[in-house]
């Protein structure tokens, strides 16, 4: 009959001084020989449980641009291992394959998961359209992740991401760096003091594009360089010939690959508005987008390419006390929302690259991209109150919050939980964007008629958001969730 014992605090205290991780006391410990011990948690853990001792181990998916600087934030100061790295451009990821000669290099990530055991986490910073099948692949297989921004491409994958996140008790992070700022946590603090009462109206914008969009399709099909797969690059988008049109970078204004504007930026400029005044599923939407006249003065909507511009309008219910309805507008391309009457003629309003105004009924609060430089308007409210703070809860920084988390500690501070249904409102904007082109002949009409379309794309949506449908205009529903190429399909 084994004979139970178990260590107390005193001999637990030197064992974690001495620095045994997991591994080491499983292998050496001749306590472990006399038979079965109870143990802190800490020190022989569960499935998939990493001692706060350990370093994570790492594994990269997209190793070049935004990838590369997420693994260097990641292995910064030997924090943690990187395992490995995984990229279907060679070119493009060559940088981060010489700083870690000894992490095996794959193009493949299914068959990094396949072959190699020893990861405990991934990393997914790469084109939109690929981020669900990773990230989905990755937390079946019982990986925590850090995925970039949006978190996927569509609503419907964002809700299984979310969803299996939580079944599988996995930690998560988006990359909106902006949500472990301290602009961020000032303005949560101010709206939730009621510094400018009740929110009715809210600003988003943005300078982005600074990639192509609103252009045709390219039809010239170029030779797929040497060093990238371009099946890979593709994944679960459809088949077409490469051309230098759609990388690098330049995916983002592509409706296969990316999600425009509103995609790229929103995750980083919406986030402080979601947490400040709890914002859920928005009750409908509409859009409005530039268009373009061709040559013969004929209109030219580009359904491959997304807008060069676009405003954005939604609606969210009531959600509460002292949380009435609000409309939040979405800007991009250059199109600004009005300037705040509070600011003199050569104030700053947001930053180069974008901000947010709050308007409430005693004041408005107005920040920079990000989440940065929070000020109160009028600036009579900023000498009233105290001076902002540049406190976070975020102690460690956006990266390591979630590594903690990986450990054990706290949920990081974008976990899906928070980031998936942020998400889902940036993306579901996108069916309004993109169902604002869609077109039918007027009865009686033919092409060539001029001005013989119906618009039916411009209108309201109305959004059930926990079913994840346009109920008043069935044709956008196709926007919600995408077909995939064969041998894509999610892991759900």
């Amino acid at each position: 009959m084994f004979k139970l014992k178990s260590l107390n605090l005193k001999s637990m205290k030197s064992l974690h001084r001495k620095k045994f991780n997991r591994r080491d006391f499983i292998k050496g410990s001749s306590l472990a020989a006399a038979g079965f011990i109870i143990v802190p948690r800490y020190v022989l853990g569960g499935n998939g449980f990493i001692s706060p001792s350990d370093k994570l181990n790492i594994a990269a998916v997209g190793a070049g641009g935004r990838g590369a600087g997420v693994i260097n934030e990641m292995y910064k100061e030997g924090l943690n291992n990187i395992v490995a790295l995984c990229d279907v451009d060679d070119r493009q990821s060559a940088n981060t394959y010489n700083k870690h000669p000894n992490a095996p290099k794959y193009k493949d990530f299914r068959v990094m998961l396949d072959k190699q055991k020893d990861i405990d986490a991934i990393t997914v910073a790469i084109p939109d359209h690929s981020h669900a099948v990773v990230a989905l692949s990755a937390m079946a297989s019982g990986k925590h992740v850090y995925v970039e921004k949006p978190l996927a491409h569509d609503v419907y994958e964002v809700r299984m991401m979310t969803e299996m996140a939580r079944k599988n008790k996995l930690a998560t992070q988006m990359g909106n760096q902006g949500a472990s700022g301290a602009g961020t946590w000032q303005t949560v603090k101010w709206i939730e003091s009621g510094v400018i009462g009740e929110i009715t109206n809210v600003h988003c914008w943005t300078n982005r594009p600074i990639w192509p969009q609103g252009i045709p399709t390219p039809t010239e099909k170029h030779p797929i360089p040497a060093e990238l797969d371009w099946n890979l690059w593709l994944g679960p988008s459809k088949m077409r010939d490469y051309n230098s049109g759609y990388l690098p970078f330049k995916w983002r204004g592509w409706w296969d690959f990316g999600t425009g504007a509103l995609g790229d930026m929103a995750c980083h400029i919406v986030d402080v508005v979601v947490r400040s005044i709890k914002l859920g599923h928005p009750d409908s939407v509409e859009a409005s987008v530039t268009e373009q006249y061709v040559a013969d003065f004929k209109e030219a909507i580009f359904d491959d390419s997304c807008p060069m511009a676009c405003k954005v309008v939604f609606h969210f219910p009531d959600r509460g006390t002292g949380l009435p309805p609000v409309k939040l507008t979405w800007y991009d391309g250059g199109i600004l929302p009005d300037r705040p009457a509070e600011l003199g003629p050569d104030d700053p309003m947001g930053s180069w690259d974008g901000g947010v105004i709050f308007e409430g009924t005693k004041g408005k609060i107005m920040t920079e991209c990000y989440g940065n430089n929070p000020v109160l308007l009028p600036k009579s409210l900023m000498e009233e109150n105290a001076a902002p703070s540049d406190e976070t809860p975020v102690k460690d920084g956006h990266y390591q919050s979630w590594v903690n988390a990986c450990k054990g500690g706290e949920p990081a501070v974008s976990n899906f939980d928070i980031s998936g249904p942020l998400s889902e409102i940036i993306l579901m904007g996108n069916l309004a964007i993109r169902s604002f082109g869609i077109r039918e002949l007027k009865p009686g009409r033919k092409y060539g008629d001029w001005a013989p379309f119906n618009y039916p794309g411009r209108k309201q949506l109305m959004w059930d958001g926990a079913n994840m449908k346009i109920t008043n205009f069935d044709e956008a529903n196709q926007f919600v969730k995408r077909e995939y190429r064969e041998g894509w399909n999610l892991p759900v």
